[in-house]
């Protein structure tokens, strides 16, 4: 389970502490909203996630220690203070992780509530809030997909030049502003089928 957000060069991969210190379903909503909209406040978090911003602040706090969030420099006060996600990807789930019962546990929690976020953004936008959105939007976004025939191999090929893609467009616009830019989740989902229909409810 990979989470691109940043330039290639920085590219993390998630040890067990780190795995167990994220899965909590409040630390995973504190580091995907980072992610998605930059630096926030404990407070402005709070209001985001529907939480307190003491409840937020604990949970900043225990992200930073394992380096998976940290303190925006120069910014904000000792009593209000920023935070952000690193850029650079990250891998969560290696093979030492999973090598254990409770880095499997955790790995498991962790993408069970980036699934769960995920399909919840794509309700939303799609069957929720479609038609509040402007003609513009509702023609840019998408929702498709495509079946294949393929090799492990080719499929690792497949990804690696869709990953190559998207870090181009990360690598150019990650950090830009003005007028009708409003930040955007690119989600770009590839995994085998069963290979025949037996067994399927």
């Amino acid at each position: 389970m990979t989470d691109d957000d940043g330039p290639v060069a920085e590219e993390r991969t998630l040890d067990i502490s780190a795995m167990k210190a994220i899965a909590h379903p409040l630390r995973v909503a504190i580091y995907d909203t980072l992610s998605q909209y930059g630096a926030q406040t404990a407070s402005g978090l709070g209001a985001h996630l529907g939480e307190s911003s003491g409840a937020t602040s604990y949970h900043l706090r225990q992200l930073a220690k394992h380096g998976l969030i940290r303190e925006v420099p120069g910014k904000g006060t000792a009593r209000e203070r920023w935070w952000e996600r690193p850029p650079g990807g990250v891998t969560m789930g290696g093979a030492d992780v999973l090598s254990t019962p409770s880095g499997r546990e955790a790995s498991g929690f962790v993408l069970r509530e980036m699934i769960n976020r995920r399909t919840r953004e794509i309700q939303r936008f799609f069957v929720d809030d479609f038609q509040r959105e402007s003609v513009a939007w509702q023609e840019a976004a998408t929702f498709s997909s495509a079946n294949l025939r393929l090799t492990a191999d080719q499929l690792d090929a497949l990804n690696s030049e869709v990953y190559a893609l998207l870090q181009t467009w990360v690598d150019r616009h990650r950090d830009q502003e003005g007028d009708g830019v409003r930040p955007v989740t690119v989600q770009y989902n590839s995994l085998p089928l069963p290979e025949s229909l037996e067994g399927e409810s």
